[in-house]
């Protein structure tokens, strides 16, 4: 990566910026090969995702203000994991995986003590379907509820879910709607919601 970053003049260019698309396209990559693709396909995919972290490293070593480099994003990494495994690194007891979640939430909990909604850290560049599930799980945390479906009988596998998920786009594209835009809208007055629970409370 330093040898490119040195001696390729389109890599010279490049900025953090100007990677996020690859980024997003080559995450894209790993989900098919997991999904749908062989252990050659996964294990090329990977490789591609992990040049974009070592691009991205490449970069931020060279910014004059505040540079790190792939060293320092890997003592990052592993020293968040260590406090968030204290099952593991240190004397605390998991047994089962219900209670491991307890320990990585409180450790995450400390770490991020600066945030002041549970929204903070949601990133808004998500997809809208997994950014509504996001998003309606941290409204479930104080107590704001999504209106149910105005449907009688909802699905009941995830099958099911698939298909009514697949029907309701194709109803958007018949009417002329845009699905990904009628769900961030709606997600916005879910986030006003969960912002005017937490200032009441």
């Amino acid at each position: 990566m330093r040898a490119v970053r040195e001696r390729c003049v389109w890599s010279q260019r490049i900025t953090h910026r100007d990677l996020v698309p690859y980024l997003i396209e080559e995450s894209h990559e790993v989900i098919d090969a997991v999904e749908s693709g062989t252990r050659t396909d996964l294990r090329e995919e990977l490789g591609d995702l992990l040049w974009q972290v070592l691009f991205h490293s490449a970069i931020a070593a060279q910014d004059p203000d505040d540079p790190f480099d792939i060293d320092d994003v890997a003592r990052t990494l592993t020293e968040k994991m260590v406090r968030r495994h204290p099952h593991v690194f240190a004397d605390a007891v998991a047994r089962t995986p219900d209670e491991v979640l307890v320990h990585w939430n409180a450790a995450k909990a400390a770490e991020k003590r600066t945030r002041s909604s549970v929204l903070d850290g949601v990133p808004r560049g998500m997809p809208a379907l997994a950014l509504a599930q996001k998003l309606v799980g941290r409204a479930a945390g104080v107590g704001v509820a999504v209106p149910a479906s105005t449907t009688e009988a909802g699905p009941t596998t995830e099958a099911e879910l698939g298909d009514a998920l697949l029907a309701l786009v194709d109803r958007a594209r018949t009417n002329g709607w845009d699905a990904e835009r009628a769900l961030r809208e709606r997600l916005r007055t879910v986030e006003a919601d969960v912002r005017t629970a937490e200032s009441a409370g």
